[in-house]
C-alpha cells in the first residue's frame, strides 16, 4: 500500500515538473535587442518591486536591495530606452509619506542623462511611479496623478473595495528630435481583486478620452495585471489604444518560473507607429534578478511637429 501511494504521489509531481517546465519554455524566449536608432522614440515598462525599509534581511529589505541595486542599473543601462514608466519603485516605510526612495536616487546618481517626471513633494504628488526621460532628448510640458478610487484626486485614497492606494501617474513630453508632443500614462492595477482591476481601467479610459478625442500622441504602460483577451485589457483598446504584442511572461516570481503569459505592457495612440515587435529582457544581471518583472520594451517612429 505504501509504496503504492509512494509511486502515485511520485507521478504527481513529476506531472506538475513537466508542466511548470513546459510552461517555462512556451513563455521563455530572449529576442536580442538592437541598438537603438536616432528616429526613433524607445518606451519601456519595468516593475522593479518596493523595499521595505524595516527589513533588515530577506526578500526585498534593505540588504536585499544592496544585492539588487547594481544588477538594476545594469538592466537600466540595457534598456538603453528614451522614457521609462516603473511600477513599485517605493521605499516603504508605512504609511504614505515617501520621503524615501533609494532606488529612484540610485538610478538617478547613476544615470545623469537622465531625469525624472511624475514626482514631486509627497504631501501633494505619489512619486512611487515616476517616469524616467532622456533629458537631452525630451522636454517635460506637464505631470499629473490619479487613484484607483471614488474620489481619484484625493491624494492616496484607498482603492474602490478599501485596500491600498493605486493610482496611474502621467507626464506629457515634447520631442525635442520631431517637435511632437505625447503624453505617458503609467499605471498599475491590483493584482488581487478583478474588481479593482476593471474599475480601475475604466477610470483610465474616462481619463484618457478626452485626451485622445483631443488628437493627442499617448503611451500607456504598466502593470496592468491583465494578459490579452482579458476584459480588462479590452476596456482600454475600446478607446482606441492598441496593445504592442508582447509574447511570453514579463512576471517571473523573482526565480526565473516564466509561467504566465504577458502582465506588463504598453499601448499607443496617435501620431505614433511601432517599428519593431516588442523585447523583453529576460535575464540575469551581474548573476542576479534586479525584481520579479521583466523590462518591456518597443521602439516607436514619431511623426513631425504639430
Amino acid at each position: 500500500m505504501l509504496s503504492t501511494v509512494l509511486k502515485l504521489l511520485g507521478a504527481i509531481a513529476l506531472a506538475v515538473i513537466t508542466l511548470v517546465g513546459c510552461q517555462t519554455i512556451r513563455n521563455s524566449g530572449n529576442t536580442p535587442l538592437q541598438e537603438p536608432t536616432a528616429d526613433t522614440l524607445r518606451v519601456a515598462t519595468y516593475n522593479v518591486h518596493y523595499i521595505i525599509l524595516s527589513r533588515e534581511t530577506g526578500a526585498w529589505s534593505v540588504a536585499d536591495w544592496d544585492r539588487r541595486k547594481t544588477p538594476l542599473d545594469l538592466a537600466f543601462k540595457e534598456m538603453t530606452a528614451d522614457v521609462i514608466g516603473f511600477q513599485e519603485m517605493e521605499s516603504f516605510a508605512g504609511g504614505n509619506s515617501g520621503s524615501v526612495n533609494l532606488t529612484l536616487d540610485w538610478l538617478l546618481k547613476n544615470n545623469p542623462d537622465y531625469a525624472a517626471a511624475a514626482v514631486g513633494d509627497p504631501s501633494i504628488f505619489p512619486s512611487t511611479q515616476p517616469i524616467l526621460y532622456r533629458a537631452n532628448r525630451l522636454r517635460l510640458l506637464d505631470q499629473g496623478w490619479f487613484f484607483f478610487s471614488d474620489t481619484p484626486d484625493v491624494i492616496y485614497s484607498s482603492t474602490f473595495n478599501g485596500s491600498y492606494p493605486a493610482f496611474a501617474s502621467w507626464a506629457q513630453f515634447r520631442d525635442l528630435a520631431t517637435g511632437t508632443v505625447f503624453r505617458v500614462v503609467n499605471l498599475h492595477t491590483d493584482y488581487g481583486s478583478r474588481s479593482n482591476r476593471m474599475q480601475s481601467v475604466e477610470l483610465v479610459a474616462k481619463r484618457v478620452a478626452p485626451w485622445i478625442a483631443a488628437g493627442e500622441t499617448l503611451f500607456l504602460v504598466g502593470d496592468i495585471n491583465a494578459r490579452f483577451g482579458d476584459p480588462v485589457l479590452e476596456v482600454l483598446e475600446e478607446t482606441g489604444l492598441t496593445f504592442a504584442p508582447v509574447e511570453g511572461s514579463t512576471y517571473h516570481l523573482n526565480w526565473g518560473l516564466n509561467l504566465f503569459s504577458a502582465i506588463d505592457h504598453i499601448a499607443h495612440i496617435g501620431d505614433a507607429i511601432p517599428v519593431s515587435a516588442p523585447v523583453v529582457l529576460r535575464q540575469k544581471f551581474a548573476g542576479e534578478w534586479p525584481t520579479d518583472h521583466y523590462p518591456v520594451i518597443v521602439d516607436y517612429q514619431l511623426g513631425g511637429a504639430k
